[in-house]
């Protein structure tokens, strides 16, 4: 059903459209018409309340639970609400306080990423997201030192003195020299290049037959580079914490939806992919249930926002998930908040 822009309602309806999604964002219950009627806000009878609630629903901005006579926004309603009437509340001081005291705290940035997903799990009570910085070191040298015939260690030395080692298979009978030869034209290349940057010049000369290389240390050549290059595109690109928080007191009647989303949140690969879509935006972006594919099934939702280094470049994505009924207006500020605090960081 296609979008229906906010002014298109009269102002009963739009009164009584903001009631019922604030009232199922604040417990996540369907809102009836005599708990509408009851609050005193609206000076209407629950017959009219009910008329209006059903022509909200006609509009499908609204559903009615087969199980209750109450309303509840659908996914649609939510995109109206959030777009067109949130008003949003910035954090508390408490709640920046706490944000920027677990990123000041000493240690790697892999421990402060960890933190700020953490932070977030906590005062979001949803599940802290953050997509870890792509980091291309600089790189100083690679060795294959053999182990056996058929094996060899690659050890690769950062220019800030940082040694990784993996382990290469060989191909049966290398000839003597060649993992030497092999090795000494990779570091040549490293030469304060990242591994992708030695990647392409490397295979670029192979290929335009400008190497002196013969095939035995080509062919190690082009293992030694692959061994690392499939390593890089494994490592974890996502820190999520705080799972268990999806597990509250109204998960009880819908299991099968927060199963879904934890399996969901298990596949980290798959939700750094959504989180990509969020790299580009200058601000804040909400996924709400279907929007986003991976989420379709368990109906939920995601507020992301980028971060950036000193250099203003985009790095990574912190955010939170959670069911469709989060509180998006104290929720975007936060994330919004948090994302800054930690460019601050990254810079």
């Amino acid at each position: 059903m296609h979008s229906l822009p906010i002014s298109d309602l009269t102002d009963r309806a739009r009164e009584i459209f903001r009631l019922v999604v604030e009232g199922y964002l604040e417990n996540g219950q369907p809102v009836g018409s005599k708990t509408l009627a009851g609050a005193g806000a609206l000076n209407l009878s629950p017959a009219s309340i009910r008329s209006v609630l059903h022509e909200l629903e006609g509009l499908g901005l609204l559903a009615a639970p087969h199980t209750s006579a109450g309303r509840l926004p659908t996914e649609q309603g939510l995109r109206l609400f959030v777009d067109g009437m949130m008003q949003v509340a910035e954090p508390s001081a408490e709640e920046r306080a706490a944000i920027e005291r677990q990123l000041s705290r000493p240690g790697p940035i892999e421990a402060a990423l960890t933190a700020t997903s953490a932070i977030l799990s906590e005062l979001s009570a949803a599940a802290g997201v953050v997509m870890v910085p792509r980091r291309e070191p600089r790189l100083a040298q690679l060795q294959l030192v053999p182990l056996s015939a058929t094996r060899a260690l690659a050890v690769l030395v950062g220019a800030d003195g940082g040694v990784e080692n993996r382990v290469v298979e060989l191909p049966q009978g290398v000839p003597p020299g060649a993992l030497e030869a092999a090795s000494n034209y990779i570091s040549a290349h490293l030469g304060g290049r990242t591994l992708a940057e030695a990647v392409r010049a490397i295979r670029a000369e192979i290929a335009n037959g400008r190497s002196a290389l013969d095939a035995a240390s080509r062919d190690l050549v082009e293992r030694g580079l692959a061994v690392w290059s499939e390593d890089a595109a494994s490592r974890p690109v996502l820190i999520v914490r705080g799972a268990s928080n999806l597990l509250d007191e109204t998960a009880l009647s819908d299991l099968e939806r927060v199963r879904m989303l934890l399996d969901d949140l298990e596949s980290k690969q798959s939700v750094a992919e959504l989180l990509e879509t969020a790299r580009e935006a200058d601000s804040t972006r909400i996924f709400i249930g279907s929007e986003n594919r991976l989420f379709a099934l368990s109906g939920s939702s995601v507020i992301a926002s980028p971060y950036r280094d000193r250099d203003g470049r985009v790095v990574g994505v912190v955010g939170v998930i959670g069911p469709t009924r989060l509180n998006y207006a104290r929720l975007v500020p936060m994330v919004d908040f948090t994302a800054q605090s930690l460019g601050k960081l990254i810079g």
